[in-house]
């Protein structure tokens, strides 16, 4: 029995396929970036609004260490947006679209865990950038 799921496996594999090389992989990876911009409003939204704290960071001269947090935390909401979106993919497939109360309750805590780095990565901004905009404020009085 386990060698024929070996076998099946094998011809599976053949028809999916291990890339054939590095290019091939980047190839992918990119068509992967390219569907989750096209498909998902919410990773557009989160990668435009991503622009905001960087401009911000230019406008306000921010710190290296300041700059490496701010992308460190765009990055980190949009590899959760990732993430997100891969289990809701993962779930539709297993599910065949099809409500079930736990595939619901595994894209919630996914869209949840998306939601908790966007309101730590809000905190984090906060705290660069309020008082930037209060010294800002102090001199324009």
């Amino acid at each position: 029995m386990l060698m024929d799921l070996k076998e099946t496996s094998k011809e599976k594999m053949g028809k999916v396929g291990k890339n054939p090389s590095f290019f091939a992989s980047v190839r992918h990876a990119l068509d992967g970036i390219g569907i989750i911009l096209k498909e998902e409003k919410n990773m557009r939204s989160h990668a435009l609004l991503g622009l905001i704290p960087l401009l911000l960071a230019w406008i306000f001269e921010s710190s290296t260490t300041e700059w490496i947090v701010i992308i460190f935390c765009i990055f980190l909401v949009i590899i959760m947006e990732f993430l997100n979106t891969i289990f809701e993919n993962v779930v539709d497939l297993v599910t065949d679209y099809e409500y079930h109360p736990l595939a619901k309750k595994a894209k919630d805590i996914a869209a949840g865990a998306v939601l908790v780095t966007v309101l730590f990565t809000i905190v984090i901004a906060a705290i660069i950038f309020l008082p930037e905009f209060v010294e800002l404020y102090y001199k324009l009085i």
